[in-house]
């Protein structure tokens, strides 16, 4: 009975379907592509969070209605309408909601910008090319030659390519106005704001309000009206524009005595808010609104869905405006609760920060040879260039000495100045508008983020340190955006193509999988954002004195010798039993122990940086005891991977005397380490004169083993793998031991001299 209702409410239920797909659309595309217009404000911090989501809600909830004139991309933008049925529409739809979903989930869930528009461009034409061929390989008179009579080839390259030639666009305006922008305001802009500040937000504010307002008037409802006044006195509009916000700024500043930049950024937040739903409320709703219209058609038609040509969206629809309404108020909302924009937006901060911050992307061989080539380059153009002309544009970019901030301290401090706020604005504002007054669906995510870094680049954020990371990140980026397109591509045709096959069985199936994988991602996603901050991660020296830093060292000894114990006591159970899983276990922690250490090393540079003049030789102390703790880790590394790869490669199993020797060392050691701990989590620093008397009678039993392997070599042992990880075993265990001890004395010596 249910299969029957299915099969004769079909349709009605895959437009209820589409419905609820659009929704979740819409959740999962703002989550994406919020950084949109939001990060330029949140980078700067120029005004609160709370204000930024209010400005940036008005602009989403009036952006909406500029929608009508883009939607025509989902109906016919990409296939001809009238070469497909009712049936074949519904079931293209369909496919292409559901994996629009799924894939930019998954990007969010990464933490990836990736574009909303090229995600449903893609997802069209895959699903619209499979139906094709399903319908060129059922009829006799047409080939596989002749699907360009199916898919709208003309329209899609010309999609397409304007997205390609967007990103170069506005990598390349966003890094010449940001270099034009530097030079005139220097990174000292404060006192040239004064003179020129105005000027500045007169051109700033004309070309948002222009651009996006008036442009963006060509997409919606209200044009008409408004068309006589406007065509023919643009550049009029523009004048009276660029002298009435150029008062404006000098008021505002000479009366408030703040920077106009913050109206700036604030009025370009609206904008690209605006903007950005205006061009990218299509890539959520357009499909199902077209499903919608389908339906209206079909339902009245009396023809079978099999049979009703869909010619019809080859007509001009608006856009309901209560549903734009409706849309509108789902954007808002999920922009103000999704926590996976948040995570989003990490990624392009990140990669868009003045100072030294934990870098996200690590470098690959594409990066290193881009910032070669270009270190190379600057080389050859330094040469060529005059000097006293170097040191002119050198003085522009000279950055304030402001306090110095660790990568720690630097993600709570703003990420850049007002200036590259406003030219991050400005640019992306003007490119999105441009391409929406005429009708072309570039991506807002690119074109926000290609002018994010080529502002980056302008203004030297990817300086010697940082660029081979950042670069990487982008090149990480740019090809997850391929990814989006080919992805896209094969995976809307494949859900099109199990659709096809039977829509009563795989509709309903295709829905629950989306709803598990969905509510898996979100439960991932939460539980890796709520995880608290492990007790037991090394802590950053934050004193400027030496006796803070001998203390805060005493936490992280602890710490480390703990650690030390329960990996090597694993490792050695790992080892008798065979246990590759808790070998492996005990490898992910030593890397992570490592990793620490190494972020440790890292932090060096700002705590000499931040030491009284009194307490220098803190530091030579603090590298001193790293280093320790680094040939420590590296024992306890080599010991993990060969016991790994031992037991991982199916070797003989060790020698009950082998292993029970190896079970004496662990006993030993953990005693050693034990009272280690128990000195420094009680204070007594004084017992640390009876570890170090414990170091010859360790080192002795060591060498004990050692010679008794010799001699078990020599008449019974028949495995050179055993033997050789056994003395690679006891060997490092020397080594290890040597290096607990010389931490010890370290650490004692410089107890007393307090």
């Amino acid at each position: 009975m249910i299969t029957q209702f299915i099969m004769d409410n079909i349709y009605l239920l895959m437009l209820v379907a589409l419905t609820i797909l659009a929704v979740a659309d819409i959740v999962v595309g703002v989550s994406n592509d919020a950084i949109n217009f939001l990060n330029s404000a949140i980078g700067s911090k120029a005004i609160s969070l709370r204000t930024i989501m209010i400005v940036a809600s008005l602009g989403i909830f009036i952006g909406a209605v500029y929608s009508s004139g883009m939607m025509e991309v989902a109906r016919k933008g990409i296939f001809v309408p009238a070469m497909f049925t009712f049936d074949e529409i519904m079931m293209i739809f369909m496919a292409v909601m559901i994996t629009d979903i799924l894939l930019l989930d998954f990007f969010n869930t990464l933490g990836l910008p990736t574009s909303t528009t090229v995600s449903i461009v893609f997802n069209l034409l895959g699903a619209a090319i499979v139906i094709s061929l399903i319908k060129i390989s059922a009829a006799d008179d047409v080939t596989i030659a002749d699907i360009g009579n199916y898919i709208n080839t003309e329209k899609a390259i010309e999609i397409i390519s304007g997205i390609l030639m967007s990103v170069v666009i506005a990598f390349t305006v966003g890094a010449i106005v940001q270099w034009i922008s530097r030079r005139i305001f220097t990174f000292h802009y404060e006192k040239k704001m004064k003179n020129f500040g105005a000027l500045f937000g007169g051109l700033a504010l004309s070309a948002i309000v222009y651009f996006i307002f008036m442009k963006g008037l060509k997409g919606s409802p209200f044009y008409k009206e408004l068309q006589g006044f406007l065509e023919g006195n643009e550049y009029v509009i523009m004048v009276v524009g660029f002298v009435f916000f150029t008062l404006f700024s000098y008021a505002f500043q000479k009366l408030t005595k703040k920077s106009i930049l913050l109206v700036v950024i604030a009025v370009g937040t609206f904008g690209l808010a605006l903007a950005f739903s205006g061009n990218d409320l299509v890539n959520f709703i357009g499909v199902p609104m077209a499903a919608y219209h389908s339906y209206e058609a079909w339902s009245i038609s009396g023809v079978a869905a099999t049979d009703f040509s869909m010619e019809i969206l080859e007509k001009k629809m608006p856009a309901e405006p209560f549903l734009l309404f409706i849309a509108g108020g789902i954007m808002v909302a999920t922009l103000w609760f999704s926590k996976k924009a948040k995570t989003v937006a990490e990624t392009e901060l990140s990669l868009s920060r003045q100072g030294n911050t934990h870098e996200k992307f690590e470098p690959n061989m594409l990066s290193r040879g881009i910032v070669r080539g270009s270190t190379l380059l600057s080389s050859a153009i330094g040469v060529i260039v005059p000097k006293t002309m170097q040191e002119r544009i050198n003085a522009s970019f000279q950055k304030p000495e402001d306090k110095l901030l660790t990568k720690d301290q630097s993600i709570d401090a703003p990420a850049f100045d007002m200036i590259r706020a406003s030219v991050n604005l400005m640019v992306a504002g003007v490119l999105i508008s441009v391409a929406t007054s005429m009708k072309l669906p570039l991506s807002t995510t690119y074109v926000t983020f290609m002018v994010a870094m080529g502002t980056s680049l302008a203004d030297r954020a990817w300086g010697r340190e940082s660029a081979v990371y950042r670069v990487a990140g982008v090149l990480n980026v740019i090809g997850g955006w391929f990814f989006t397109a080919f992805g896209a591509l094969i995976a809307a045709g494949t859900v099109v193509f199990l659709i096809s096959w039977n829509k009563a069985v795989m509709v309903p199936i295709l829905l629950l999988i989306t709803a598990i994988l969905l509510v898996r991602n979100y439960l991932s996603h939460k539980k890796k954002n709520t995880t608290s901050i492990d007790p037991k991660t090394l802590k950053k020296s934050e004193s400027s004195t030496v006796q803070g830093i001998i203390t805060e060292s005493a936490d992280n000894i602890s710490n480390v010798v703990s650690r030390t114990n329960k990996i090597y006591s694993d490792v050695l159970k790992g080892l008798a039993k065979e246990d590759s899983s808790k070998l492996k276990k005990s490898k992910k922690g030593v890397d992570k122990l490592e990793a620490e250490i190494e972020d440790l090393r890292d932090n060096i540079f700002y705590l000499i940086k931040n030491l009284d003049d009194t307490s220098v030789r803190g530091s030579n102390f603090y590298i001193t005891i790293l280093g320790h703790l680094t040939d420590m880790a590296q024992s306890l590394d080599f010991i993990t991977k060969k016991s790994y790869k031992h037991v991982n490669n199916n070797h003989k199993k060790l020698r009950f005397s082998q292993i029970k020797d190896l079970q004496e060392m662990d006993q030993e050691l953990t005693s050693v380490l034990t009272e280690i701990a128990n000195v420094f989590d009680s204070g007594k620093f004084e017992r640390i004169s009876y570890v170090l008397s414990r170091k010859q009678e360790i080192l002795g039993k060591i060498n004990d083993k050692i010679q008794k392997q010799i001699e078990r070599t020599r008449t019974e042992e028949s495995s050179p793998k055993n033997t050789s990880l056994y003395f690679n075993i006891l060997l490092e265990t020397k080594d290890l031991v040597n290096g607990i001890m010389n931490l010890m004395d370290e650490y004692y010596s410089s107890y007393q001299k307090q």
